[in-house]
C-alpha cells in the first residue's frame, strides 16, 4: 500500500513538472519568436526614419523609399470592412440559431457552420476572384473590380463561422430564467432579444467580434487574390491596394536577408504580432468582465 501511494505522488509531481516544462517551453518559443522578428524589425530604422515608415505612403525599395503607410491603412480598412459586414451577418445567424430555429434544423445548420471553418483559405479567394471581382466591376463600373470592398466581403464570409460559433455559444449559456422574466412581464420574443439577451451576451459577442478581427487581419492568401497587390494608398473601396500580409508574401522572397528591404517586411510582421497580442489581451478583458458579470 505504501509503495502504491509513493507511486501515485511520484506520477502526480512527474505530471506537475511536465505540465510546467511545457508552459515554460511554449512561453519561451512565442518569445524567441517576438524577439526575432521584432529585431529584425527594428534593425529597418539604421536606415529608415521612424516617423517616414509609419506616414509615408512611398513604397520603392529599389529608391530608398519604406513607407508603409499604405499598408497598414489597407489591413485596417479591410479588417474594418469585414467585420462592418460578417459582424451583423453573423449576429444575426446566432440568434436565430440560438433563439428561433427549431432544433433540427439547428442540427443541421450548426454542424454546416462549423465546416465553413475548415474550408482553405484559397478556396474562398478563387472564389471572391472569380465571382465577387467580377460582380464589383459590373456594378460599380471600376477599371479592375480588385480593391478593399472585395476583400472585405470575402473575409466577411470567412469570419461568419467564428462570429456565428462563439455568439450563439455565449446566448445558449444565458440562465433560462432571463428569457422567462422578460415574457413573463410582457415583452415580444424580439423585444427580450434585443434588450435582454444581446445585452446580457455581450462579453461573449464581444469576444467573437475580437477574434474574427484576429483571424481578418493575419488573413493573406485569400486578401492577395482580390485585394489587388498595389501599393497604392487607400483612396476608395473599388481601387487598388495592399495590405500588411500580402505584400509581406509578394516581396519577402525576394529579399535578402538582413537587407533593408527585408528588415521592413519584418517589421511588419512584427506589427501584426503586436496587433494580435492587443486583440488577445482585449479578448481576455472581455471574458474577465463577462465572468464578473
Amino acid at each position: 500500500m505504501h509503495h502504491r501511494k509513493a507511486w501515485v505522488y511520484f506520477n502526480d509531481r512527474l505530471s506537475r513538472y511536465l505540465f510546467i516544462s511545457s508552459a515554460v517551453l511554449v512561453s519561451l518559443i512565442i518569445l524567441c519568436i517576438i524577439w526575432f522578428v521584432g529585431m529584425q524589425g527594428f534593425s529597418t530604422f539604421r536606415q529608415v526614419s521612424v516617423i517616414d515608415f509609419f506616414t509615408s505612403s512611398k513604397w520603392s525599395p529599389d529608391s530608398g523609399q519604406f513607407g508603409a503607410l499604405t499598408f497598414i491603412a489597407g489591413s485596417i480598412g479591410t479588417t474594418l470592412m469585414a467585420i462592418v459586414i460578417g459582424g451583423p451577418l453573423g449576429l444575426a445567424g446566432a440568434v436565430f440559431l440560438a433563439e428561433i430555429a427549431p432544433p433540427w434544423m439547428r442540427a443541421i445548420m450548426r454542424p454546416a457552420t462549423d465546416l465553413f471553418a475548415g474550408i482553405p483559405s484559397v478556396v474562398y479567394g478563387y472564389v471572391g476572384l472569380t465571382v465577387i471581382v467580377g460582380f464589383i466591376r459590373k456594378s460599380t463600373n471600376s477599371s479592375t473590380g480588385y480593391g478593399v470592398l472585395a476583400a472585405g466581403i470575402v473575409l466577411a464570409i470567412m469570419i461568419l463561422p467564428t462570429v456565428i460559433s462563439l455568439s450563439e455559444d455565449a446566448l445558449r449559456s444565458l440562465p433560462g430564467t432571463y428569457n422567462e422574466a422578460s415574457l413573463a412581464l410582457g415583452a415580444t420574443r424580439w423585444q427580450t432579444i434585443h434588450r435582454v439577451l444581446v445585452p446580457a451576451a455581450l462579453p461573449g459577442i464581444l469576444t467573437a467580434i475580437i477574434l474574427a478581427m484576429a483571424r481578418a487581419i493575419g488573413e493573406t492568401m485569400a486578401v492577395q487574390m482580390v485585394i489587388g497587390n498595389s501599393p497604392r494608398l487607400l483612396s476608395s473601396l473599388v481601387s487598388p491596394t495592399s495590405t500588411l500580409t500580402s505584400n509581406i508574401v509578394m516581396e519577402m522572397g525576394n529579399t535578402p536577408f538582413g537587407s533593408t528591404w527585408n528588415n521592413a517586411l519584418f517589421l511588419m510582421s512584427f506589427i501584426l504580432l503586436i496587433i494580435a497580442l492587443v486583440l488577445i489581451i482585449l479578448v481576455r478583458t472581455a471574458v474577465r468582465k463577462g465572468a464578473v458579470r
